[in-house]
């Protein structure tokens, strides 16, 4: 079974930055688009960047150009990456990971809260 565990969230002041961290177990890292989503406080999860295997990235156009999405292997872990510049109160949400498309068959991690005070 996959397993995902999102990494790196905080408390920060707008105009800061974040690194996030998830790391995925199983194959299907090897085999799926990857991607970012986050969960604002009364909306609905949504997708917002995405890196393919062949490392090709896009970006939901609100982050576009302030987030990039990486993935790689750090000590033999599967690991999706998200550098988060500039952030802004809008971006306060709970993050998380997970292929693109999503598959009702795949569980959600616990998610990374990121807070961004005005």
């Amino acid at each position: 079974q996959v397993q995902l565990v999102e990494s790196g969230g905080g408390l920060v002041q707008a105009g800061q930055s974040l690194r996030l961290s998830c790391t995925a177990s199983g194959s299907i890292f090897s085999t799926n688009t990857m991607g970012w989503y986050r969960q604002r406080p009364g909306k609905k999860r949504e997708l917002i960047a995405e890196v393919t295997t062949d490392d090709v990235a896009r970006y939901e156009f609100s982050v576009d150009v302030r987030f990039t999405i990486s993935r790689s292997r750090e000590n033999a872990k599967n690991t999706v990456i998200l550098y988060m510049n500039s952030l802004t109160p809008e971006d306060t949400a709970v993050y998380y990971c997970n292929t693109v498309p999503w598959f009702p068959s795949e569980p959600w991690g616990q998610g990374t809260q990121v807070t961004v005070s005005s």
